[in-house]
């Protein structure tokens, strides 16, 4: 069940390194749409031969019609961003319109902006979007070293005061339960960020008592506890044997396999791709923020599209029904 996209040629038309890792792509589509805070596009890649899609935060209001994703090069990822970090400018592309799974509620009396790493990308237009609009806000931008800050000059300049960055390598560590304290009743908090850092945050905002829906986040699906590897699943019910490889979701590898699934995001927060897990005899990293913290430690499902299975295989029922 593929989510239908209206795809459109586009041509990269500049690059350029914000961090040692981190890119910046300048696309011009054939038809532009302007995008709204925490959108993204999806781009079509080439994984190991093979057309896949992956999805990137739009950068900024994109004013002059062209789009900016900032792409974080990663050795434990799936292949898209090795194939984004060859690109070439002049470079042909296929993507999709902006979408958004991340929208920023207007007129709130508060907000609190948190990111860490390559999740500034959707906070960075927010918070270009909220100082433009004269809101009330903070962002607390968390990384490893000062060489990771992408757009770290430019948020200090637009931001003043209202930026706190917090360096790992310094011992700089975010108070969640009292920064979540000082944010005004009826405020809200948007986080992006990797896996951990999400679970604290959730965390905190329960224990804080506060609204859930206050709470609005985004994630991005390679940020796990160990590093991908090959695993193999097996569904005794339609008789078939899978092998998921390193630079593949698990989701890809049943689609591929004949498995008809259900999906939305592919991004581990709606729970539409979550299938039974029978038996598991390698550890399951639960890498999506749809199941609490009580459900993954229950081992009972897990969410296809991000989350793996590493030193073993798994055994799981679907809702496939084809046989």
């Amino acid at each position: 069940m593929r989510e239908t996209i209206d795809w459109q040629p586009a041509r990269l038309r500049a690059v350029k390194d914000l961090t040692p890792d981190i890119r910046l792509f300048e696309i011009e589509p054939e038809r532009f749409q302007p995008p709204t805070p925490g959108s993204n596009i999806s781009i079509v890649v080439q994984v190991e031969g093979r057309p896949d899609t992956r999805s990137y935060s739009v950068v900024g209001p994109c004013t002059d019609g062209v789009y900016r994703i900032a792409v974080k090069l990663l050795p434990d990822s799936r292949g898209g961003s090795a194939y984004m970090h060859r690109l070439q400018p002049g470079a042909r592309l296929t993507i999709s319109a902006p979408g958004n799974h991340f929208e920023l509620a207007r007129h709130r009396p508060e907000y609190l902006l948190i990111a860490g790493g390559i999740g500034i990308t959707p906070i960075y237009s927010m918070a270009l979007a909220l100082a433009d609009a004269g809101a009330e806000f903070r962002l607390l931008y968390g990384c490893r070293t000062r060489r990771d800050l992408a757009f770290g000059e430019e948020l200090a300049t637009r931001l003043g005061e209202r930026l706190q960055v917090f360096i790992d390598e310094e011992g700089g560590r975010v108070d969640l339960p009292a920064e979540i304290a000082r944010l005004a009743p009826g405020g809200e908090l948007y986080v992006c960020g990797p896996i951990g850092m999400l679970e604290a945050v959730k965390r905190a905002w329960q224990e804080s008592g506060r609204p859930v829906d206050g709470l609005r986040f985004e994630t991005f699906g390679n940020s796990g506890r160990y590093a991908a590897e090959p695993f193999t699943v097996r569904i005794p019910r339609l008789g078939k044997e899978v092998v998921v490889a390193r630079t593949q979701s698990m989701l890809d590898a049943l689609e591929a396999a004949g498995v008809d699934m259900i999906f939305d995001c592919r991004r581990g927060e709606c729970g539409l791709c979550a299938v039974r897990i029978l038996a598991a005899d390698g550890t399951v990293d639960h890498r999506d923020v749809f199941f609490s913290e009580p459900q993954k430690a229950a081992n009972t499902h897990l969410c296809t599209c991000v989350s793996r299975v590493v030193k073993g295989s798994i055994t799981i029922d679907t809702a496939d029904r084809t046989v």
